[in-house]
């Protein structure tokens, strides 16, 4: 036995509260079959049943299921905004104390490990994972919604708009989000890889709670997280299927309404079953890398055909004034605007996306674990946090900014198309240059390549979840959670459309954010034993 693995060994007795933690399987006595489907039955079950009665209260109900959506958004949002605010600068500052700090250059899975992919494909499949389809559905039209109004600016001067509209969105597609996903993916990668523990969010809680995790404790962290995962993943397919849905019925006329949106559902869902099928190498990472090249060709495309001075001088500008307004930004909780009118724009737009990220930080952190071992945490931190903001940020100046060109140069059509229908906002704009239905096709097929890599990738996770930490899931297993993960998404858009996945999203947001700051907690008890452990046998060797 080598040195390394002893020392391993002694770190994980010691950092882990010193319990005398046996050697078991996780799945050991909780793995059951289901119809042929070997999964942690309580996990399984459970977010099995919660997920069906939600999903068939709001087929059952019908129609006033839409006006609860909205009344209970606004109820949360009002009252819980101000700690998702909060929250997100918490974790902000808590993934850069870990990337520059002492513990960033503690290697994931020990000194020893070597990383699975090439830098190229695990930048690739970061950035699909994390924002593809919604990046093609805002990029356009965020920019636009805030350049016509938005509470940092009330003025009149387009110049000012422009740059206040840019700010906003810069705010809520930045470090923040990827903050929140850098810190579930290094909690779980930490756990996983350098304590041996199952590729699970109850393993990242070992250290506090100790052989309870394999109990009751450890159940209810899953089931939240499975929960918060399909729902948050539902969201953005929901986004995506009316992208599709949209970009169809403008180049070809088809209509636009829910009995198309439920077809392209259900054909996504077979694509991304058998990109799952075939496994993350051969299946996610190969999707996964297309779409980047696929994104790389349009955004060229934008880049060359439009304002190309105009789009670099303002994604300079927009870094700078995201930077130069970064605190108040961040911070602002809308306390004194709107009291007496009770207008609470931030709730439909800042806490959304809080809750959104937090509720997609499972589905993205598991998946970023899963492709990192091998990497430093500051390696980690660095690529996870800044590469894919600094990119998303590019994306956004190149089309929103294109958008806002447009429309200081008095063409209002755009905004127009988003007033009316904003899943057809990139669609118009690519009117605006030549070659519009080579470009807009180019565009369909990337939405729906980014949901078949979101819905694979999403089903991977759960599939992990469910059977107890399993890297590789049985087949039966991925078929069900990637249908379920269609199912969910059409329901949510028949019974409430947008109002419907936005208070999913917020309310399976706010419990893992609990879950978060406890995480936090228990990662940084664990390196701060571990460095110390590693220190003090440094110290003794000398």
């Amino acid at each position: 036995m080598s040195k390394s693995t002893k020392l391993a060994q002694r770190t994980i007795a010691v950092a882990l509260r010193g319990s005398k933690r046996k050697d078991k399987d996780y799945t050991r006595s909780d793995e059951k079959s289901f119809f042929g489907i070997k999964a942690n039955g309580v996990v399984f079950l459970s977010s099995f049943l919660i997920i069906f009665a939600l999903v068939a209260i709001t087929l059952v109900v019908g129609k006033p299921m839409e006006q609860w959506f909205a009344k209970t958004q606004n109820y949360v949002s009002n009252n819980i905004g101000w700690f998702f605010i909060l929250v997100m600068n918490l974790f902000l500052g808590f993934a850069m104390f870990l990337g520059f700090g002492k513990y960033g250059r503690v290697k994931l899975g020990g000194k020893e490990a070597k990383p699975e992919f090439s830098m190229k494909a695990w930048f690739a499949m970061l950035f699909s994972a994390g924002m593809g389809i919604g990046l093609l559905f805002w990029g356009v039209s965020e920019p636009i919604f805030h350049f016509g109004s938005n509470p940092f600016y009330s003025g009149t001067s387009t110049v000012e708009a422009a740059k206040s509209a840019m700010g906003v969105t810069f705010l809520h597609w930045g470090v923040h989000a990827w903050a929140v996903y850098a810190i579930v993916g290094l909690s779980l990668a930490y756990f996983t890889f350098n304590k041996k523990l199952p590729l699970t969010i109850r393993s990242v809680f070992y250290p506090i709670f100790g052989d309870r995790i394999y109990g009751w404790i450890g159940d209810v962290i899953d089931i939240v997280s499975v929960i918060a995962t399909l729902f948050g993943l539902a969201t953005s397919l929901g986004f995506g299927v009316q992208q599709v849905n949209a970009g169809l019925s403008h180049l070809f006329g088809i209509e636009y309404g829910s009995t198309w949106q439920i077809g392209l559902i259900t054909v996504i869902t077979l694509f991304a079953t058998l990109s799952l099928i075939l496994g993350l190498d051969k299946g996610i990472r190969r999707l996964s890398e297309w779409n980047m090249r696929l994104a790389l060709i349009l955004l060229i495309f934008v880049l060359v055909i439009g304002p190309t001075v105009f789009i670099f001088k303002s994604f300079v500008q927009n870094i700078g004034h995201y930077l130069a307004n970064f605190f108040e930004l961040s911070f602002w909780t809308e306390s004194f605007t709107g009291v007496k009118e009770d207008k609470h724009w931030q709730n439909s737009w800042t806490i959304f996306y809080w809750a959104w990220w937090i509720a997609w930080s499972p589905f993205v952190g598991i998946f970023i674990a899963r492709i990192s071992k091998g990497r430093t945490i500051r390696e980690f931190v660095l690529g996870v946090l800044l590469v894919p903001t600094l990119l998303t940020f590019l994306w956004i100046s190149v089309f929103g900014g294109s958008a806002i060109y447009q429309e200081l140069m008095g063409n209002s059509q755009i905004s127009e198309a988003v007033n009316e229908n904003v899943a057809t906002a990139i669609y118009h704009l690519l009117e605006q240059y030549p070659l519009p239905f080579i470009s807009s096709i180019l565009t369909v097929l990337l939405v729906a390549s980014f949901f078949v890599t979101s819905s694979d990738s999403g089903s991977m996770v759960v599939d992990t979840l469910t059977s107890g930490g399993k890297l590789d899931a049985p087949v039966g297993q991925k078929i069900f959670w990637a249908s379920m993960e269609g199912v969910i998404a059409i329901i949510l858009l028949i019974g409430g459309g947008l109002a419907a996945l936005q208070t999913a999203t917020i309310l399976t947001g706010l419990p893992f954010a609990i879950i978060l700051i406890i995480m936090c907690f228990s990662l940084y008890k664990t390196l701060k034993r571990d460095y110390e452990i590693a220190k003090n046998s440094e110290q003794a060797k000398k």
